[in-house]
């Protein structure tokens, strides 16, 4: 077995060498470039919703980052045909008045989105379905689907997941940085309050599989994880997660959870956002600033009053911007693109960037150049069939499934 993974991996690196060798850099790019525009390109977690709600921003008008890292002529430019934008909401004490506010919020992003989709229709459909993307390519517009980050706006009420599936939500994201009603967190410093996903949890989780909504691991603790996969019963999706192995990080995935993953048929969707991509240099100045913004915010967020939130993400966007953080490159993303498909094959990996909440590369600092990934993956000899299955193939496939598993769930006898 190892002689013949051996000869496998020589076999890879020899091939790639003739390829890059018998072309030029000018035919590598070309080549990207076709295989870049045939694909149907999914990325499947931004947090621009939240920038539609400024009266400053005009997702139809071409913007900079770090202003803003999504829009609709540079999605058409970086040649993206589908975004999820995600309703996201950060996790407060469960009051009932903090229950009410941010369902209020959920609903106003939601409406935001559904306003983009309405007041500029020659430019981006809403789509619902898996098979939508195909169709709305076809028309030269982008393809508009919905995630919902956290599922804190559910509250305790089950009928909720129903109301924002019919209001076009199709992933959600279980939990976000601390513990909720569903499951617990990643990267809540408090101890485990479920011991994974909550007895209401599991409702949330058989709801979902029953209308159609894809369930979304990311952010969630290496325990909510397993009980997530093993309660579902459609794969799921890491919508912006990485390799722990790769980069050790507790919001990134360990090998045994990729293996459960991909076991289940899911799909892990890559994550742009430094921190997950490459272990930072802890010895600098600016890394003991920066964390010390992350003790604030993990010990104080959920506490924070709407406007001292604000000022504090204001005090952070100026931080970031007078003190420039070395960015991971692209090469570092695709060792993890590797790392999956080394590991449990290339059918389970793909791309969620994180795009407006935190992502972003030296080289691939918005939407308009995600072209750059395909051109790191063709120069280490992934093949087209490969690339396409990363771009949204895979991601597509499952979205299938949790529809087929919705379906027949409908189809099913009702028990007595």
């Amino acid at each position: 077995m190892k002689l013949a993974k051996k000869l496998t991996s020589a076999l890879i690196i020899l091939s790639l060498m003739s390829f890059t060798s018998s072309k030029s850099d000018d035919q590598i790019l070309k080549e990207a470039r076709r295989i870049h525009a045939k694909c149907l390109t999914v990325d499947t977690h931004c947090d621009t919703p939240m920038l539609l709600l400024k009266n400053d921003f005009d997702i139809s008008k071409r913007n900079e980052a770090p202003k803003s890292r999504v829009d609709l002529p540079r999605m058409k430019e970086g040649g993206l045909d589908a975004m999820f934008f995600a309703v996201f909401t950060g996790q407060k004490p469960r009051t009932e008045e903090n229950y009410r506010s941010t369902y209020k919020l959920a609903n106003q992003m939601l409406d935001s989105i559904h306003s983009m989709v309405e007041h500029h229709p020659d430019l981006v459909t809403l789509a619902l379905k898996a098979d939508d993307l195909a169709r709305i390519e076809k028309t030269g517009k982008r393809a508009a689907y919905i995630g919902m980050e956290n599922g804190f706006p559910i509250g305790k009420d089950l009928s909720r997941v129903e109301e924002f599936y019919n209001r076009g939500v199709r992933y959600i994201t279980l939990c976000h940085s601390f513990h909720n009603d569903i499951c617990d967190s990643s990267s809540d410093p408090a101890p485990a309050e479920h011991n994974g996903l909550s007895n209401f949890g599991r409702q949330v989780v058989a709801e979902m599989n029953r209308l159609g909504i894809m369930v979304d691991v990311s952010h969630a603790s290496d325990k909510s994880f397993f009980d997530a996969v093993e309660a579902s019963k459609a794969p799921v999706i890491a919508s912006h997660s990485s390799v722990r192995s790769v980069c050790k990080h507790d919001r990134n995935m360990s090998d045994e959870m990729i293996r459960k993953l991909a076991a289940k048929g899911g799909v892990i969707q890559i994550c742009l956002l430094d921190d997950y991509i490459k272990e930072p240099d802890t010895t600098t100045v600016r890394y003991q600033k920066e964390k010390e913004f992350r003790r604030i915010y993990r010990s104080q967020s959920a506490k924070m009053s709407d406007q001292e939130r604000q000022e504090f993400y204001d005090k952070w966007d100026r931080f970031q911007e007078e003190n420039p953080k070395p960015l991971p490159s692209v090469k570092d993303l695709v060792d993890h693109i590797d790392y999956v498909k080394n590991l449990v094959g290339v059918d389970y990996v793909g791309i969620g960037s994180d795009f407006d909440g935190g992502g972003g590369l030296s080289d691939c600092a918005d939407v308009s150049q995600f072209p750059a990934i395909t051109l790191e993956l063709l120069k280490r000899g992934y093949s087209e069939e490969d690339i396409r299955k990363i771009w949204g193939g895979n991601l597509l496939r499952v979205f299938r499934e949790v529809e087929h598993v919705a379906g027949t769930l409908a189809d099913a006898p009702a028990k007595k």
